[in-house]
């Protein structure tokens, strides 16, 4: 409530609705007559209260099209039930990040710790012995908290040409990501840290937001994704910056070019309105996403600042608001309205969590009615989601389980399978109840 000088005996009423910490909607009503009894005053608030209800309408009809979380019983969609089952419990893992399988092999399993090592296991019950497939830990810098060896992608021809992928952060002088390629000189083994290529260097403002996530799409490029540069709030803008590769997806050609070629059908590669290597922009930290391998749509997850995390489904390349907006709400005032941001589809505030981990798009065969449903978590709250698309673009999320886990990353197995990675070193296969 506010005060205001107003004359004796009048009325007077100052109402603000705050939408976020940037912009607030303001309703300032006043009433000048004097208020002699009882019924006037009922007028009166039952006019606050019209205001009310039609404020909270239009907020409502502004985000109808992105989910909102809700509890089991208030969802239209049954939550499939499901359950964690360990896996590899005889191992000993350190701060994992990431897991996956080459492609056409599901012997083995590749495990990368954020010190700079991948280790191979054998995919069978209570195994015990694991493999070093590469260290490269002598110089990846992984003291910053989200710095490290972040990001792994087995080429698609990885069986004929040996190439694997590695996104890491270095020190040059100062905090640098790289996107190497190395090779495996003994016929999978392992790989040669002799070998390295280094494809990309960029370098990084501050220790925060360095993404680090990198994928094969089914159109043979490799996908990156960079954090906006860190600190908090994106202090130079990266993220709305296309002349930056920073606070953007990158798409670039690995097979053609020295050290790599420009898709054509990205957005720049035509043009100087931006680098030609991004494919999308206006991130603040894609730390996990991943393409549906049915729909081939990428479901980009982006750790929000303040208030809100995100999901975005992209088919092409475009803009996702950051900095003007956070989720689908108002960040910065002055670039908040542009109509070519692209919403994402589905947000959650920070009662809910603090730090979404992306995960994938199921697409299994051993849990039939989690079919189609796309699955994250949150690295706070420990929370695994699913989310399913009712039709038009409108999902419903709901909640699938309480892990108790920090949830730094998702893995997806050749088959479809999806397994939880827990970054103290434990690893979950979501499995039918």
């Amino acid at each position: 409530m506010a005060q205001a000088e107003k004359p004796v005996n009048s009325y007077f009423i100052f109402l603000e609705i705050k939408q976020d910490r940037y912009d607030s909607y303001e309703v300032y009503l006043y009433e000048e007559c004097f208020v002699k009894n009882a019924m006037n005053l009922y007028r009166v608030l039952t006019f606050i209260i019209i205001i009310l209800a039609a404020f909270l309408s239009a907020c409502a009809d502004k985000n109808k099209a992105t989910s909102k979380h809700a509890s089991v019983a208030a969802s239209a969609v049954s939550a499939p039930p499901v359950k964690l089952q360990r896996m590899f419990k005889d191992i000993s893992l350190d701060a994992i990040v990431f897991m996956t399988q080459a492609p056409g092999d599901d012997q083995y399993w590749y495990v990368v710790e954020k010190a700079g090592r991948v280790l191979r296991i054998e995919n069978k019950a209570n195994v015990s012995q694991v493999s070093v497939f590469i260290d490269i830990s002598d110089r990846v810098d992984a003291s910053p908290n989200e710095a490290g060896l972040l990001g792994m992608a087995f080429h698609s021809q990885y069986q004929d040409n040996g190439y694997v992928y590695l996104s890491y952060t270095g020190d040059d002088g100062g905090l640098v990501s790289y996107i190497s390629r190395f090779k495996s000189m003994n016929n999978g083994e392992s790989l040669s840290p002799q070998s390295e290529k280094r494809l990309l260097k960029v370098e990084q403002p501050y220790s925060n937001h360095n993404g680090g996530n990198i994928l094969f799409g089914k159109d043979g490029y490799l996908y990156i994704g960079l954090g906006d540069g860190g600190s908090g709030g994106d202090p130079k803008d990266n993220g709305q910056n296309t002349q930056t590769l920073l606070g953007a997806m990158l798409r670039i050609d690995v097979d053609n070019g020295d050290p790599y070629g420009i898709p054509p059908t990205n957005p720049f590669a035509n043009n100087k309105q931006g680098k030609p290597e991004i494919y999308l922009w206006g991130l603040r930290n894609p730390w996990r996403w991943s393409f549906d391998r049915e729909t081939d749509q990428l479901w980009v997850a982006d750790v929000g600042q303040n208030s809100w995390e995100e999901v975005s489904v992209v088919t092409k390349p475009g803009n996702l608001g950051w900095n003007g907006k956070e989720g689908t709400h108002c960040y910065r005032s002055a670039r908040c309205d542009d109509p070519s941001y692209v919403d994402p589809v589905i947000e959650y505030d920070h009662d809910e969590g603090c730090s979404i981990t992306g995960g994938y798009v199921y697409r299994g065969s051993r849990i039939s009615n989690l079919q189609g449903i796309y699955m994250y978590g949150d690295y706070c709250s420990g929370s695994l989601w699913g989310a399913k698309d009712q039709g038009g673009g409108n999902f419903q999320s709901f909640k699938l389980l309480d892990t108790g886990l920090n949830i730094a990353s998702f893995a997806e197995g050749n088959d479809g399978e999806v397994y939880v990675i827990h970054l103290q070193g434990e690893i979950y296969k979501i499995v039918a109840k």
